[in-house]
């Protein structure tokens, strides 16, 4: 099968691509004080070279005490640290890419003693305690407001900085897809207690973002199904659902939505027969609320490769396109994100686009451990 739709531009308002690859977010750990070095900027503008029509930053930290969860995670706030953002999207803007920072928030997976300031505990939706010591600090209304502003404040600056859109990070058990929890979010007040209730703090922090960036400059929303906890999580069991939960975040201001899945290639409600029976969480999420979307998970791997939970394989080999390129053409979703293959190979794309597939590189676990 051809694979020029996948290099068909894209255009969505302001937002022009040249193709419709999409590099996935994937933290790095290479920016000590949370400030990107020339080795980043490198990083980046080599996926731009290769062809990558939007490039989705690695999780970049917002301007709350609580935000960071890892060792030397690039922040998104400070001159330093923007000064650095600044020469990434020079640079991928000088070889024809665009580029989006997904702003993050860790909530409770925070653990006290991580940089910058470790007697700061992690934040979400209820207090936990280990003995006498407060190892979860439950958000106030607030503290919420205060992560609300500092959404907004970082979006603005990438704004400022020329970056192309911005990518809010609600997926994945981080601190707004808690919020989004039955079982994570056990809150009694306006931001708990029901569903319309867990979803209000991502809603406001769309809005205030909105606000911040002005009606034209894109907004992407990442969410999930699945947490990095329990993988068979469901946010939503029935299109139903999964409308209910999607339509008020396009009202607040949602311009694409990256649906991150696992594998691209499985349906999202098995239980349905007839149409829509083949559809991804992305083919649903356009359907649902018409809107662009970003569809992720294994694309350009070959098998099961399983690197979170401790399960993996030593070795990934590329994978035909065949199916997604099928899916792509008949309009199922409309980019497609790319991770772990095009962290081991910034050509990946200019291969694929040539027909230079045998020369892609296998997937291996040391590739974690590079930036390159």
């Amino acid at each position: 099968m051809s694979v020029h739709n996948l290099f068909d531009p894209f255009v969505y308002g302001p937002l022009t691509l040249a193709s419709r690859v999409v590099m996935a977010p994937m933290t790095r750990s290479f920016s000590p004080g949370g400030v990107p070095t020339e080795q980043v900027v490198e990083y980046y503008r080599r996926r731009a070279a290769g062809g990558v029509g939007l490039i989705i930053t690695e999780g970049t930290t917002v301007d709350h005490p609580a935000a960071n969860g890892y060792p030397n995670v690039p922040r998104f706030h400070g001159e330093d640290a923007l000064a650095g953002w600044r020469r990434v999207v020079e640079a991928v803007h000088a070889e024809g890419g665009k580029i989006a920072p997904q702003l993050w928030h860790v909530g409770n997976v925070r653990r006290l003693g991580t940089e910058p300031d470790g007697t700061v505990p992690g934040y979400g939706p209820v207090e936990k305690h280990k003995g006498d010591q407060v190892v979860v600090h439950g958000m106030t209304e607030g503290d919420i407001l205060d992560v609300i502003q500092a959404f907004a404040e970082a979006a603005a600056a990438a704004k400022a900085i020329g970056m192309d859109a911005v990518e809010i990070h609600g997926a994945h058990g981080y601190l707004i897809d808690q919020f989004f929890w039955a079982d994570s979010n056990t809150r009694t007040d306006r931001y708990g207690g029901s569903p319309e209730g867990r979803s209000r703090f991502a809603i406001e922090l769309v809005q205030a973002v909105r606000a911040a960036v002005g009606p034209d400059f894109p907004i992407i929303f990442r969410f999930s199904q699945w947490k990095q906890q329990d993988y068979n999580a469901r946010l939503a069991t029935t299109p139903e659902a999964l409308a209910a939960f999607l339509q008020p975040l396009v009202e607040a201001g949602v311009d694409i939505f990256h649906c991150s899945t696992r594998r691209f290639w499985e349906p999202e409600f098995p239980q349905i027969s007839g149409d829509g029976a083949d559809l991804n969480l992305a083919g649903w999420t356009r359907r649902l609320t018409g809107k662009p979307v970003i569809t992720v998970g294994s694309v350009g791997l070959d098998g099961e490769f399983l690197k979170f939970m401790g399960k993996t394989d030593e070795v990934a080999q590329p994978a035909r396109l065949d199916d997604l390129l099928s899916r792509l053409e008949s309009g199922e979703f409309d980019l497609v994100a790319v991770g772990r293959a095009l962290l081991v190979d910034p050509d990946w794309a200019l291969k694929v686009k040539e027909g230079r597939e045998q020369e892609i590189r296998p997937f291996s676990r040391e590739a974690l451990g590079h930036l390159s």
